[in-house]
């Protein structure tokens, strides 16, 4: 699993890459959060827990990364590790993090995942999933 980056205007584009459709979106996730904190600083203190209900993977990714912002803000925490699964449509995720702390060095804010340039496909045997996040 990875991510990369891509600018897109004055956005943020986010590509998570893994060997799976959930890892590619984990990718995603991480980059997206990496975007507003240096993961080395993130320890999983707090786990949580939620499940959506979505067929089309391009908005799954869209919601999976809403979900985990609004999660984190509603929690007031910052979040470095993801998982998730899926079966039937219903996709369980999961996430770990920790309380903002005042030697968190704080990088641009995520306000949330966007339709634009949304794209969850298969590129040389794995998947990538791409979307760009308003900062």
């Amino acid at each position: 699993m990875s991510f990369d980056y891509f600018e897109h205007d004055a956005d943020i584009g986010v590509i998570g890459r893994g060997a799976t459709l959930e890892e590619a979106f984990e990718g995603s996730a991480e980059g997206m959060f990496a975007i507003m904190v240096d993961a080395a600083q993130v320890r999983p203190l707090v786990q949580f827990a939620f499940a959506f209900v979505e067929e089309d993977t391009e908005l799954a990714l869209v919601t999976w990364l809403n979900r985990l912002l609004a999660e984190a803000r509603q929690r007031d925490l910052v979040l470095g590790r993801f998982k998730l699964t899926r079966a039937s449509g219903q996709w369980q995720g999961e996430a770990w993090g920790a309380p903002w702390d005042a030697n968190m060095e704080r990088g641009t804010e995520v306000k949330g995942a966007t339709l634009t340039m949304l794209r969850v496909e298969q590129v040389d045997g794995n998947w990538e999933a791409r979307c760009v996040v308003d900062v």
